[in-house]
């Protein structure tokens, strides 16, 4: 299954209220599936959340001590089920991506895992029983109840 989309951009934050108020005056909607840790905004067939610097490398699993890479940026494709999640998983894997984090259940009651693609871009891979998905795939978090704010 090829699945040629990106469900959500993440950047890491140093002050989440500070980039949502800047998100939110560029037109993004900001939605109820945050949580005081970060924040989710909807655009047009396009999702952005933002995730405070430390949670995002906490939530990857790599460390922002000495000279170890840690996200500015990670991109998303949520997937409608853990099963998904695994065969894209391992699809990456095939074509030459690096295992970042193992496909797991995470903390907030879902499903995901990252890897890097050849030139070190990384992707999270997701199943969020939580959130709504389109027919074509799209987040609609506009219509969903994340809980604790994941996506």
């Amino acid at each position: 299954m090829k699945d040629a989309r990106i469900s959500l951009v993440t950047l890491a934050v140093d002050d989440l209220e500070r980039a949502a108020a800047f998100y939110v005056a560029l037109g993004w909607q900001r939605t109820n599936a945050g949580n005081a840790n970060i924040v989710f905004l909807q655009g047009e067939r396009m999702a952005l959340s933002l995730f405070g610097r430390k949670d995002l490398a906490k939530d990857v699993g790599v460390s922002l001590e000495g000279n170890a890479p840690y996200p500015n940026i990670t991109l998303a494709i949520n997937m409608p089920s853990e099963t998904a999640v695994d065969r894209l998983y391992d699809m990456a894997m095939e074509a030459g991506g690096r295992e970042i984090k193992r496909p797991e259940p995470a903390f907030w009651g879902g499903y995901s895992g990252y890897f890097a693609d050849p030139d070190g871009h990384l992707w999270e891979l997701a199943y969020n029983p939580f959130v709504k998905m389109t027919k074509r795939g799209h987040l609609d978090l506009l219509r969903s109840a994340a809980k604790d704010g994941a996506a």
